[in-house]
């Protein structure tokens, strides 16, 4: 009989009292990681959108100072589902037949079922205290929006949530979580918005992305008394408040008695995968370890593995500040794939800047292989992945099989961010042969890519 532990479990108590700032460790210039006004000959008659944060949450995304202290009120709010579990994946182990260990850091065992809701609550606790009334969000597969509706509701704040329209169409039940706690759900593109008109005027029949939504959150936030837009992935703040996944998985790592020589998490526009491995990265900077750090994404919205390092919009309409990113264009809009939290056009700044120098990698997957991954997941394991989650899941099981290939042991810490319970059409469609995979042709992002604004920001060389 097997005598190895399956789990490796904290005490509440054991919930970091710190995010930790990777800016303290990160050597790059201040205008890679912060976002810049627009120069004024780029459009000057544009309605800029300048970020509304308040100032406590904002001086601690773009500080120096490597720990930031978690609010008492958050934590306490964290200590309701945190700490999460790291679990040995003996089964899924047995079933590669590998020498290779694989770990999971399983974030979706709280009401809103991802690991979203530790950057929602922080933000709402933030945006309250400035007096903030209403919160409004764009929401890809709706694990963000499902987080945000939460929060806001836990602190009596109303909350609008602009839905891609392919997940508000493929994923019904995340509409129903948000309105069971009190959101607004809109599916964008919508006709509720000038944005959403325009894109509906051009394209009647869009799916959709993030990057529209978040244009026609940004418009609702502006018409809106005391209200406010928040993001719920690839802001400097958003990755801060993820760290308490990583900070978590280094004391439990600790109590298997192993360090990872890779740490995987799923890429969208970058919380998912900063949340595990940006503490571990400090760790190789402070210990000298060759850990590999991989960030996955799919290659129906391959901003890293084929886009651009480049300045950028975050949103469609161009009203944000620009942000230098690994980007395919603010314009650009993936196909439907189920992954919906992975189809963000960019990658977080500080995710871009470890890449642009080569401190982590990246690698796209198709959408049936994910899949497939995510289904032997299940099936040895006995937890369903999200579509988001498959993609790190698929990363695991190629690395395991290299060791196995190579005879060669090694440790894998991969971060399961979601469950797909409400992802089971997909599955469903799986399995029944009805999935495809979507490869973006190379002349469809170089097109995109040319809609890149071409004047530098003013204020990009401080």
């Amino acid at each position: 009989m097997r005598t190895s532990r399956n789990q490796f479990l904290l005490d509440e108590e054991d919930v970091p009292t710190h995010w930790y700032n990777i800016l303290a460790d990160l050597d790059v210039p201040t205008s890679d990681v912060r976002r810049a006004r627009p120069a004024a000959a780029d459009a000057p008659d544009r309605r800029a959108a300048s970020p509304n944060l308040p100032l406590s949450m904002y001086r601690s995304s773009v500080g120096t100072e490597r720990h930031v202290k978690i609010p008492d009120p958050v934590r306490e709010q964290y200590q309701r589902w945190r700490p999460t579990p790291l679990v040995r994946a003996h089964r899924l182990e047995q079933a590669l037949e590998t020498p290779a260990h694989i770990y999971y850091k399983y974030e979706g065992a709280n009401a809103s079922g991802s690991h979203k809701l530790n950057s929602a609550l922080a933000q709402a606790h933030y945006y309250k205290q400035a007096g903030v009334q209403e919160i409004t969000t764009g929401t890809g597969a709706g694990q963000w929006g499902t987080a945000l509706s939460m929060a806001c509701h836990a602190l009596d704040l109303a909350c609008t949530v602009f839905m891609v329209r392919v997940s508000h169409e493929q994923k019904p039940y995340r509409r129903v979580l948000m309105e069971l706690n009190g959101a607004r759900v809109i599916p964008s593109p919508s006709g509720t918005t000038e944005a959403g008109r325009a894109l509906l005027a051009a394209s009647p029949d869009s799916d959709g992305s993030v990057a529209i939504a978040n244009a026609e959150a940004l418009e609702h936030a502006r018409s809106v008394h005391r209200g406010a837009f928040a993001v719920g992935s690839g802001e400097n703040h958003v990755l801060l408040h993820q760290t308490v996944i990583g900070e978590e998985a280094l004391l439990q790592m600790e109590l298997a008695g192993e360090f990872p020589d890779v740490v995987i998490g799923a890429m969208g526009a970058g919380s998912n995968f900063a949340g595990l491995a940006f503490p571990f990265h400090r760790e190789k900077l402070r210990n000298g370890t060759a850990t590999r750090l991989v960030a996955v994404e799919p290659e129906a919205c391959p901003k890293m593995t084929r886009g651009r390092y480049a300045w950028d919009y975050n949103d469609f309409s161009g009203t944000t500040p620009l942000t230098k990113m690994y980007t395919l264009g603010h314009t650009f809009v993936a196909p439907g794939v189920h992954a919906g939290g992975l189809r963000y056009h960019g990658a977080a700044p500080l995710v871009s800047a470890l890449y642009e120098q080569g401190l982590m990698e990246a690698v796209a997957y198709g959408q049936t292989e994910v899949f497939e991954a995510g289904t032997l997941f299940a099936r040895t394991e006995n937890l369903v992945p999200a579509p988001e989650s498959a993609h790190a899941v698929k990363c695991a099981v190629d690395e395991a099989v290299r060791a196995r290939e190579e005879n060669r042991p090694r440790v894998i810490l991969l971060n399961v961010s979601g469950h797909g319970l409400l992802d089971l059409s997909a599955y469903d469609q799986y399995l029944s042969g009805g999935l495809q995979d979507h490869r973006i042709s190379d002349s469809a992002i170089a097109a995109s890519l040319a809609a890149l604004p071409d004047a530098e920001p003013a204020g990009s060389r401080s």
